[in-house]
């Protein structure tokens, strides 16, 4: 395989001959057309190139590539490309490739929406939005009224199995997660009353916190990530199955199948979740209390009676 390279020769009539020679393939190492250029800049009576191509050998798409760079660039310098020395089938490619130029209007040119376009648009999407939001309510209080009056249609094993899902599948996560936003509460509020002494205040910042705010946000926070997700994607799978396409010919209604089991479990166990993660906040602050302020294991659990009652908790 011999190496692609060309020379360049003044005929003193205004025309460089650019004689080639070598492999013209990808597999080699191409020259560039900057020699020609830099040539026909410099010599301004050049006003035309010819080729000679009878030390040519073998070549491919690596010929074509030089070639249309070339032609390319004497277009800009206003120097005229003889084509006639090229081997015939480099013609012939080099002629379709150039038969039709690129438009240069062809590429859609990126137009910003106008103000009450963008504000209309995003009006009525959450118009949309609401709107489906309204029909799932409303199915949704159906399938519950079709519940209370004994009329629906879901497995009851199936039932069992989400809100084992539901409970105790997800009491790992919650466990972890309330146990840390406890010890954060703790040790986040132990460092500004350990200033003046009242470590013991502790008990009340993280039993409030947990039981007010904190273990509900973070239970919704989890079930949603982790369960919510869950049915999202199984639902998803089904309707791309046309699972559900399936259960509506045969008169069953998806949002009563479905959607009701799951609506119902989460409404049955989350109260009980948030009331599991309040108790794992308030083992966090313990476990801050006894180990970093030095405090008595009934000391904080007197504390945190009287501080929380039921009205925290409703």
């Amino acid at each position: 395989m011999v190496q692609a390279d060309f020379t360049c020769c003044n005929d003193g009539s205004g025309a460089l001959i650019l004689s080639l020679s070598g492999d013209w393939l990808l597999a080699n190492e191409l020259p560039v057309p900057t020699k020609v250029l830099d040539q026909c800049r410099t010599s301004p009576e050049i006003r035309s190139i010819s080729f000679d191509s009878r030390q040519l050998g073998s070549w491919d798409s690596a010929l074509l590539t030089f070639l249309l760079s070339l032609i390319d660039q004497c277009t800009v310098l206003d120097v005229s490309v003889n084509r006639e020395g090229l081997p015939s089938g480099v013609s012939r490619l080099l002629a379709l490739a150039t038969t039709v130029p690129e438009r240069k209007d062809a590429r859609r040119s990126a137009s910003r929406e106008p103000y009450f376009a963008r504000v209309g648009g995003a009006a009525v999407d959450v118009w949309c939005s609401l709107l489906a939001l309204l029909d799932f309510l409303g199915e949704i209080t159906t399938a519950f009224w079709l519940l209370f009056s004994g009329k629906t249609r879901f497995r009851r094993s199936e039932f069992l199995l989400i809100i084992q899902e539901c409970s105790a599948d997800a009491l790992p996560i919650v466990s972890l997660i309330s146990l840390l936003v406890g010890l954060i509460l703790a040790y986040v509020g132990a460092i500004q009353l350990r200033m003046f002494g009242a470590q013991i205040y502790v008990a009340d910042l993280v039993g409030i916190g947990m039981v007010r705010a904190m273990g509900a946000i973070m239970t919704g926070i989890i079930i949603a990530g982790r369960t919510g997700a869950a049915f999202a994607a199984r639902i998803g799978t089904m309707q791309v199955n046309e699972e559900i396409d399936a259960l509506r010919t045969t008169g069953i209604s998806p949002v009563e199948f479905l959607v009701l089991p799951r609506v119902l479990a989460l409404t049955l166990m989350m109260p009980l979740l948030c009331l599991y993660a309040d108790l794992m906040g308030i083992l966090g602050g313990l476990i801050v209390g006894i180990f970093v302020l030095d405090l008595n294991v009934l000391e904080y659990y007197t504390e945190t009676i009287k501080a929380v009652g039921l009205v925290n908790v409703w």
